[in-house]
């Protein structure tokens, strides 16, 4: 009988030192998914950043590749525009123009009152 309890004894302590062991192998496990998540966390803001510079570079290596170099280039450029493209090119230059003229009109009233 004292034999028999001394082996639920040792299955007891058994059983409680597993739970333990397992409380604390979960507990190291845990904190390196946590280490490892906040790494990719890093990782990943890196990238992102990285991957927004690539974004501007190529946008402005694409607007300078639009840029006509010379009225030929500009010339071939208005060629192969769309005529709806032409229309939306004539809106813009009109209204730079007007900008334009408003800026000089008032540059001269500024000129008139200082005198």
């Amino acid at each position: 009988m004292e034999k028999l309890s001394d082996n639920i004894k040792k299955v007891i302590l058994a059983g409680i030192g597993a739970v333990a062991v397992t409380a604390e192998k979960s507990k190291d496990l845990l904190d390196e998914m946590v280490e490892k998540g906040e790494l990719t966390v890093e990782q990943g803001k890196v990238l992102n950043e990285e991957l927004k510079h690539n974004i501007k570079k190529t946008v402005r290596e694409k607007v300078n590749a639009v840029k006509p170099a010379s009225s030929e280039d500009f010339s071939e450029l208005l060629d192969k525009m769309t005529p709806e493209q032409l229309a939306a090119l004539k809106e813009q230059i009109l209204k730079r123009e007007e900008a334009s003229g408003e800026d000089m009109e008032k540059a001269s009233d500024d000129a008139d009152t200082d005198e």
